[in-house]
């Protein structure tokens, strides 16, 4: 089970500008806990999203229990399988 969940919604405004967020529910543990898997989300958001996300798009990756003891590069490798999958999955269908 990966470590963070991912969601995209291309936002069909004409603006090429990629947004992101970031959550972590209070599941995951204490506001230490949470704060260290969000920043972890932005490393990883910051790292790969200018080159492999989906432009004109709201980018949303959701902390999940596990994340924050997973390594770092297992993390990266997740992200951008998932941005990979969702790229495919907007691409029009013949």
């Amino acid at each position: 089970m990966p470590g963070f969940v991912l969601l995209m919604r291309p936002r069909d405004d004409g603006d090429p500008a990629m947004r992101v967020g970031f959550t972590v529910t209070k599941k995951i543990g204490n506001a230490v806990v949470r704060n260290r898997m969000k920043r972890r989300l932005r490393a990883l958001a910051r790292e790969l999203l200018p080159a492999e996300g989906q432009p004109g798009a709201d980018h949303v990756l959701i902390g999940r229990e596990g994340g924050i003891e997973r390594d770092f590069a297992a993390l990266r490798t997740e992200l951008s399988k998932a941005l990979r999958k969702v790229q495919r999955a907007q691409e029009p269908k013949r």
